[in-house]
């Protein structure tokens, strides 16, 4: 069942808890993926450990503006500033 953003399943007799199909390609998880299990402010939270955690990163924010082109961007205006002010010296 999902409400707004959450999925609910039902816990097994054996405490197992079976993870939504969706949830699994979007998080990459597979049959033998560790997950570590945070309790915190009376929740508990499943997070996927992942063995190389900057790949596991890679692309989080790939549908944000690009920092590297906003970085160039400024350079190239702060260089345009310096020489400005060196031409009116």
């Amino acid at each position: 069942m999902e409400k707004r953003g959450r999925k609910t399943v039902k816990v097994s007799s054996k405490g197992w808890v079976v993870l939504p199909a969706s949830l699994r390609r979007k998080y990459g998880i597979k049959a033998g993926t560790l997950i570590d299990i945070v309790e915190e402010n009376n929740k508990i939270k499943l997070i996927p450990v992942t063995k190389n955690p900057v790949q596991a990163c890679y692309g989080k924010y790939a549908e944000h503006p690009s920092l590297l082109k906003e970085l160039r961007e400024e350079r190239e205006k702060e260089k345009e500033r310096e020489e400005k002010k060196t031409l009116r010296y």
